[in-house]
């Protein structure tokens, strides 16, 4: 194994072993996790910002890079049947396993290793709270005014190290549907239930969606109805009726478009919308990829097809930030038991990345 494998990996246990899972996301500003970091970057100017609740930034900028690295630190929940410590890195078969090994802590500890093994300019913001919690993190570093001297962003979520240029957006919303209960032998039940209200927006929503579905883009807006829950007997007039849908957005379109459409369809309808998150797809409404085409060219990297997960590359991109998704292993290893990346992909990272950070002026 080379010196340089030794040195990440050392930098993988480090970060596997300190417990980031959220939830319960309870990631201190001044914990391990920031001391370790803190510790393996002498040279940087470092700035965290505690913005409560687990939501913590470590933003790390040497000189004057124009690219900027981005990796969250969070993991998600530790479920039962792991054949190792999840939270002790386990080396066999040429894979690293551990949670966060893959999603997404290799890219960090690739990085600290380059922190150190080169002097060029450098700028890595790590964040604690990607998984499910709405991008606290990058909203307030956008608006920070921080990231605006930036030319590029890479965000380090799993592709095997291909340049991936799309994603799509999400959307989740909450509907709370009312009605006006009373005994089901009477004619108003027809549209005074709210259980019958929901479906007639559900009705307007499909319809929506399905005509998204075109030759070009045949899953269309991925919509989907996850829960349903209301109403208290079958000869009661339902009073209320609650449902969780989610939506995958193209890219090039608008996670608030869709969201205002959607909304308009329920016109007339008694309903109390609440969307718990809204997230652009990559690049974001408005945004080409040009520059980003130049800088996959530049610096030979391979290019990734669109993916369909959603990752905080496109909050950067919606802030007119160019931004790709490049990082190690692969996203069907990640949120599983016995999560691994390999130590091929370790190294692979390791020459993508000190290939950008040579390339950067």
């Amino acid at each position: 194994m080379m010196n340089t494998d030794n040195k990440i990996l050392k930098h993988l246990s480090a970060l596997v072993a300190i417990d980031t899972t959220n939830p319960p996301r309870l990631i201190p500003a001044d914990g391990k996790l920031m001391q370790y970091l803190q510790q393996q970057l002498p040279g940087f100017e470092i700035e965290v910002v505690d913005y409560a609740d687990g939501h913590v930034s470590f933003f790390a900028c040497r000189g004057k890079p124009s690219v900027l690295f981005n990796v969250h630190l969070d993991t998600v929940p530790v479920t039962d049947g792991w054949e190792s410590s999840p939270f002790q890195l386990d080396i066999r078969n040429q894979r690293a396993y551990g949670r966060g090994s893959c999603d997404i802590k290799a890219a960090a500890a690739v990085l600290l290793a380059l922190a150190s093994d080169t002097d060029k300019p450098m700028a890595v913001l790590f964040t604690t709270d990607e998984e499910g919690a709405g991008g606290c993190c990058i909203r307030n570093f956008l608006q920070s005014g921080k990231a605006d001297g930036f030319k590029q962003v890479v965000v380090a979520e799993p592709t095997m190290m291909q340049a991936t240029r799309s994603h799509r957006g999400y959307l989740s919303v909450f509907c709370d549907f009312t009605g006006e209960g009373g005994h089901s032998s009477s004619i108003r039940t027809l549209k005074d239930s709210a259980i019958h209200r929901m479906a007639t927006w559900v009705n307007r929503a499909l319809a929506i969606a399905e005509a998204a579905c075109t030759q070009e883009n045949k899953p269309g807006v991925c919509f989907n109805i996850g829960r349903v829950e209301g109403g208290e007997k079958n000869n009661m007039i339902a009073e209320k009726v609650s449902l969780s849908w989610s939506a995958r957005v193209p890219p090039g379109a608008s996670s608030k478009d869709l969201n205002q459409l959607l909304e308009d369809a329920a016109d007339g309808l008694p309903v109390d919308w609440r969307v718990s998150m809204m997230a652009p797809p990559l690049p974001a409404a408005g945004q080409d990829d040009q520059s980003v085409r130049e800088f996959i060219s530049k610096n030979q990297l391979d290019n990734g097809p669109a993916v369909d997960f959603w990752t905080e590359a496109s909050l950067f991109s919606e802030h007119g930030l160019p931004a790709i998704v490049l990082g190690p292993g692969n996203i069907a290893q990640a949120h599983t038991v016995d999560e691994w990346v390999s130590l091929e992909q370790l190294q692979t990272c390791y020459t993508s990345y000190l290939r950008i950070i040579n390339n950067d002026s």
